[in-house]
């Protein structure tokens, strides 16, 4: 369905500024990463990823809500960023870390970890509004911050793929499944966050350079690009 309007609506110069966004929030969250990493310190943040909406997905969404072609600009997760972390406990430290920045407002958080959503959906959601130089001018953005640990993710992954093969309608069998594995993936983040410390030790000395010399000599990979 198209937005009305919208056969004369330019969609290129209008997403071009959450592109500049998503790949400007992903540059200085991956930097931050690296920081930690140069310091021999524990990074909360394991790896980042973006996307702008697409087109469709911005369609159907300005339907459902009722964004119309003027303040289409107010939807909040054109551009989105997600943070991945190890353990539930990172969740809170790259909370922190974020409401400590000054290169953007956050303007609204949602906790879907400790009020997860019926179907089991786990995540932190913070909103920003964030400031873009152009050609054009000043420009402030809204943009979507996800924070979830690697269980999390996956299960999220999976059931925003079966909520498309199904047009959201998915079968009570299938939907009983995930309710269990959201179940399971609740309970291994548990797990690993009783254990976070050892595991947090173990990563610190394997990411040592010798050690990774030490483990390429053992396995006979010396010429391997790691």
């Amino acid at each position: 369905m198209l937005l009305q309007g919208e056969k004369m609506f330019n969609w290129e110069e209008f997403l071009d500024p959450y592109v500049q966004t998503v790949g400007e929030l992903k540059i200085k969250f991956r930097g931050v990463r690296k920081q930690y990493l140069k310091k021999g310190l524990y990074s909360p943040i394991e790896f980042v990823t973006g996307r702008v909406k697409r087109r469709e997905s911005i369609r159907n969404k300005a339907k459902l809500r009722g964004y119309t072609r003027e303040n289409l600009s107010e939807m909040e997760d054109i551009a989105g960023v997600r943070v991945m972390v190890q353990f539930v406990d990172d969740v809170w430290d790259v909370l922190e870390l974020l409401r400590k920045r000054k290169d953007f407002k956050i303007i609204e958080e949602r906790d879907y970890i400790n009020n997860q959503k019926a179907s089991g959906y786990r995540s932190y959601h913070v909103i920003i509004e964030y400031p873009i130089d152009t050609i054009d001018g000043f420009q402030i953005v809204n943009a979507e911050i996800q924070i979830r640990t690697l269980a999390m993710n996956f299960w999220a992954t999976i059931e925003h793929s079966l909520n498309y093969k199904y047009g959201g309608l998915i079968p009570e069998d299938v939907k009983a499944r995930l309710t269990n594995a959201a179940r399971e993936a609740a309970q291994l983040d548990s797990e690993m966050g009783e254990i976070r410390e050892d595991i947090q030790e173990a990563q610190l000395l394997f990411d040592s350079p010798q050690q990774k010399q030490d483990f390429k000599k053992e396995n006979g990979e010396e010429n391997e690009l790691w």
